[in-house]
């Protein structure tokens, strides 16, 4: 195994989360970011999000579901289906099926793309040995136009899968949002301030609690944080009747 991905293994392994500076995201999980930088465009192109209940407007987002087979490394792009988390892990917004926009075929079929999704699901493979992944994207957009932009309005969580990956696209005229990462089971942790594109956070979501703090304008013309969310879980994806597709 690669020295780079070993280390995130290990992290990941010992501690339920692993830190990676672009670079160090770039080598263990072998990540084109010059390809994925010339995705950085679509994010300016998602829909609102209408689900919000804190009656707010500043989250934007696409979302989309594949599959990923370790085992013969195929990456499959499913159809649209809603988002949908129990209370128990979301006491905001679980409960309901939220239908969001996919992720720009352009985005989703980019080799840049895949090749993130691929590999991140066959780091995961080393930690968990699955049949296959299935694993779901969300694109975020957090702006400060109405005032306070919150990246999770939920508070400190887990999603109810095996793995996140939190990766920072953007940010651009904004203070704060920062991250938070606690043992689930105990009360030590991290907090630091994701500020380099793509720069990662992967997480055992079993092991560890997570948010991000909220991020105001740095001056009137306003701003925003882009970011990519990544879950994988060998379950079957989520959905209120328990059955796992």
């Amino acid at each position: 195994m690669d020295s780079a991905r070993a280390q995130v293994v290990a992290d990941l392994s010992a501690c339920g989360y692993a830190k990676l500076a672009p670079q160090a995201a770039r080598a263990a999980l072998e990540l084109d970011l010059p390809g994925l930088a010339a995705l950085r465009d679509s994010w300016a192109r998602l829909p609102r999000d209408r689900y919000l209940r804190d009656g707010g407007h500043y989250r934007s987002r696409r979302h989309s579901v594949f599959t990923y087979t370790p085992a013969t490394e195929l990456l499959q792009g499913l159809p649209q289906r809603a988002h949908w988390q129990p209370t128990a892990y979301n006491a905001l917004h679980g409960g309901m099926e939220r239908w969001f926009e996919p992720i720009e075929p352009a985005v989703a079929q980019a080799a840049a793309w895949r090749q993130l999704l691929s590999s991140a699901g066959a780091l995961f493979a080393q930690l968990k040995s699955v049949e296959r992944w299935y694993v779901e994207a969300h694109q975020f957009r957090i702006d400060t136009a109405g005032g306070i932009g919150r990246p999770t309005p939920e508070g400190a969580h887990r999603d109810g899968v095996d793995f996140v990956i939190v990766m920072l696209v953007g940010r651009r005229a904004v203070r704060g949002g920062e991250t938070r990462v606690f043992e689930a089971a105990g009360s030590a942790g991290v907090r630091f301030t994701m500020e380099e594109p793509w720069s990662m956070l992967l997480m055992d979501d079993a092991r560890v609690v997570h948010e991000t703090t909220p991020i105001q304008a740095c001056d009137v013309g306003g701003g925003e944080r882009d970011t990519l969310v990544l879950t994988y879980r060998a379950g079957g994806f989520q959905q209120p009747d328990a059955q796992q597709t």
